[in-house]
C-alpha cells in the first residue's frame, strides 16, 4: 500500500446474504491487512459463509446498532493508518486500495476519500455530492422523483464534473470510503445519532469545518449492488432517511438559514408521506427509492 503500513477493512453487515463473502474476499485480495465485519444482529445466517477464511475478524452485536455506531466500533477495532469502511453489498475491484492509498498519502489533509462507485451493470453511480442550497435541495427531493435529469439533481450529484478526473468534493457516498485515522478519530468517527443515512454527510460536513478535505479518486473502483440490507425494511428506511436529513438540517444551518427550518421540516414531512405512499402502493420499487434514484438530499446508500 502506498500509506505508511498496511490497511484494515471495516464492513457493517445486516442479512446481506451471498453478498458478505465476496465483499470479504475482493477486500482481502486486494491487499487489506485484515477486515473486520461488524454484525448488527443479522438472521439470515451470512456470518456463517465466512467460516474459517484467514484475517477475518468478527464482531457480533446483540442488537442492530445502526450504520455509524457499528462501523464506530469496526474501526476502533483496527490500529492501521487508514481504513477502509463499506456496505457488504460492495466487491473491491484490482488496485482499488493502492490507488486510494497513493492519494491519500499525497494529500496530507486529506481525511475521507471515496472510490468510483460501479452500479452492477456497469454505469457509473453518483457517489460524490455537493453541500446543496435549500433551493437545490427542495428540486432535487421533489423535482427528481418524476424527472430524475433535472438541473437541481445537476447540481447537486456534480454531474458536469470530469467523472476521470480525482476532485476535492464535499462528501462521498458512506457506502465505501478509506478513511485516515488521525482525522477519524479527531472528529470522533460517525455521530451515532444517526441511525441509518447521512451519517457521511455529516461526518464530511464537519471535516471540512475543521479543516480537512474529502476527495474521490475515480483510479480506485468498486462494484455496489445498492440497498441489499436497507431493501429488506423499506418503508422503515424511508423514515429514518428523512430523519436523518432533518437532523442534519438542524444541525448545519446557520444565521438566516435556521429561519428557513420550519419549511424545510415541513417539505421533509410532506416528501415522506410521498415516498412512502409510492412505495407501500408499488408505484416505484424499493430499490428505486433506496439506491437514490430520486431521493431527498443526502446519505444515499
Amino acid at each position: 500500500m502506498s500509506v505508511d503500513g498496511p490497511v484494515a477493512g471495516v464492513v457493517v453487515n445486516f442479512n446481506a446474504g451471498a453478498h458478505l463473502r465476496p465483499c470479504v474476499e475482493s477486500l482481502l485480495a486486494d491487499g487489506c491487512a485484515e477486515v473486520v465485519v461488524v454484525d448488527n444482529a443479522s438472521t439470515d445466517g451470512s456470518l456463517a459463509l465466512l467460516a474459517g477464511m484467514p484475517g477475518v475478524r468478527l464482531i457480533r452485536s446483540a442488537t442492530n446498532r445502526g450504520y455509524g455506531a457499528a462501523a464506530n466500533l469496526g474501526v476502533a477495532a483496527t490500529t492501521t493508518e487508514a481504513v477502509l469502511v463499506c456496505n457488504p453489498d460492495i466487491v473491491v475491484l484490482p488496485g482499488a486500495l493502492d490507488a486510494l492509498g497513493a492519494r491519500l498519502a499525497r494529500e496530507e489533509d486529506l481525511a475521507i476519500l471515496g472510490p468510483r462507485v460501479l452500479e452492477p451493470g456497469g454505469g457509473t453511480y453518483p457517489s460524490a455530492r455537493a453541500f446543496p442550497s435549500l433551493v437545490d435541495s427542495i428540486g432535487h427531493g421533489f423535482v427528481g422523483q418524476v424527472v430524475a435529469d433535472n438541473r437541481w439533481t445537476r447540481r447537486y450529484t456534480l454531474a458536469e464534473r470530469d467523472p476521470d478526473r480525482f476532485w476535492f468534493v464535499d462528501w462521498v457516498s458512506g457506502a465505501c470510503f478509506l478513511a485516515r485515522r488521525l482525522a477519524w478519530e479527531t472528529l470522533d468517527g460517525f455521530d451515532e445519532a444517526y441511525f441509518m443515512y447521512v451519517e457521511e454527510v455529516d461526518l464530511c460536513w464537519r471535516a471540512r469545518r475543521a479543516g480537512w478535505t474529502v476527495g474521490i479518486e475515480p483510479a480506485a473502483s468498486v462494484v455496489h449492488a445498492h440497498g441489499v440490507s436497507t431493501a429488506q425494511r423499506p418503508l422503515r428506511m424511508v423514515v429514518e432517511h428523512h430523519r436523518s436529513l432533518w437532523r442534519f438540517a438542524r444541525r448545519s444551518a446557520r444565521g438566516r438559514e435556521r429561519l428557513a427550518l420550519p419549511a424545510v421540516a415541513v417539505g421533509l414531512g410532506a416528501r415522506t408521506a410521498l415516498t412512502a405512499g409510492r412505495v407501500a402502493a408499488g408505484r416505484v420499487g424499493t430499490g428505486w427509492v433506496l439506491a437514490g434514484r430520486g431521493r431527498a438530499t443526502g446519505g444515499e446508500r
